[in-house]
């Protein structure tokens, strides 16, 4: 696996982790206990990371490489929402450290990409022995989720009010 050293840059770049970004003692030990408790895996061009519908205990941060994000229809079709690369500091799967949910899109491998991989047991391990980091998580998370909320309630009403005009517009 790769060195502290090697992984802390990137750790302290994603932003479930940027409160513990500053360079003192106590975020030190925080990303030191993350980087204990991590694995790296590698992924070929193909592989599914994570499967719409399945449940998991795994957080994801894309280390190196790009995935694919897609999601399934009512009707069963796929639909590509994204295409994610390392350099834009991405994570997904993070939902799984909270919640026993399952997986709400798929994420496929574009190119041979390594990820780092944090499990739920891991983190709640962690968090015990460190509550701030915990806390601070749980938190960015929470604001994530509510930030997704507010644009899917944005997005449905975009979608009724384009709904009853079309409809108002038949009669």
């Amino acid at each position: 696996m790769d060195n502290f050293e090697t992984v802390l840059p990137k750790l302290r770049k994603i932003s479930l982790f940027t409160e513990f970004s500053e360079d003192n003692e106590r975020n030190n030990r925080i990303l030191k206990a993350v980087y204990n408790n991590i694995q790296i895996k590698e992924f070929s061009k193909g592989d599914v990371i994570i499967k719409e519908g399945d449940f998991g205990e795994d957080f994801f941060i894309l280390y190196n490489g790009s995935v694919l994000i897609e999601r399934s229809t009512p009707a069963g079709d796929t639909l590509a929402l994204a295409r994610l690369t390392s350099d834009m500091n991405v994570f997904f799967g993070e939902t799984a450290l909270i919640s026993n949910d399952a997986r709400t899109a798929t994420v496929k491998a574009a190119v041979p990409c390594k990820t780092i991989v944090l499990t739920k047991k891991n983190f709640e391990k962690i968090s015990d022995e460190e509550p701030v980091f915990g806390y601070k998580v749980v938190l960015e998370i929470a604001r994530r989720m509510a930030a997704t909320i507010k644009t899917t309630n944005s997005d449905k009403a975009t979608l009724y009010e384009a709904l009853f005009n079309e409809i108002e517009g038949l009669q």
